[in-house]
């Protein structure tokens, strides 16, 4: 298995990797969501992949179980201000995904989207070339449904919002489509080295 190194509260540590204007929330793992938690068991999720591709595909939980697994060590770093260390997301990683259905050469974008409706976008270079993960479980146990259980988006190097939780699918452009929090003030992006939380940033 591959593995590549790498929400309220007061700062305990500010180590070296922590980025400008974020506290170490330490053992917390703060919940933030913008909707109400799905009931969404294992044998009903879906992860589809469409639009600027050569074969559009939907894996189901066993599907996507059979693809190479990978894991990702290391922080994640939330918008609201926390950043959590020493994280071990292990699913599959966003690239075995990508190289069934084949972008094509304009895609720039994508749309991340879950099974409550909630969207997120992302450029597509920062879902490609290791850096994002397709993750079912949180440092060996099934993810949690509060954290994005059955499975979310893992996109460690930018803000969490980014990192959709009960992800259902990617939707591939070739222009930005801003999702929900884009829309509603926060930055296109969302890198947490240069502080880019609202539009503007």
């Amino acid at each position: 298995m591959h593995i590549t190194r790498g929400f309220t509260g007061r700062p305990r540590v500010a180590g070296p990797g922590l980025p400008p204007g974020q506290y170490d929330a330490g053992d917390d793992w703060p919940v933030l969501s913008a909707e109400v938690t799905p009931e969404l068991a294992p044998a009903d999720w879906t992860f589809r992949v469409d639009g600027l591709v050569a074969e559009p595909r939907t894996w189901d939980w066993d599907e996507a179980h059979r693809l190479p697994p990978s894991a990702y060590e290391g922080a994640i770093h939330c918008v609201t201000s926390w950043s959590k260390f020493g994280v071990r997301f292990t699913g599959v990683s966003l690239d075995a995904f990508l190289d069934v259905v084949r972008p094509h050469g304009s895609a720039t974008h994508a749309v991340a989207y879950s099974h409550t409706g909630y969207t997120t976008s992302l450029p597509l270079s920062d879902l490609t070339g290791g850096r994002a993960w397709i993750a079912w479980e949180y440092d060996g146990r099934p993810l949690a449904p509060e954290h994005g259980g059955p499975a979310r988006l893992v996109v460690p190097h930018l803000y969490f919002w980014k990192s959709a939780k009960w992800i259902a699918g990617l939707r591939i452009l070739d222009h930005d489509e801003p999702g929900f929090w884009e829309q509603n003030g926060y930055h296109e992006r969302g890198n947490p080295w240069e502080e880019q939380r609202y539009s503007g940033d």
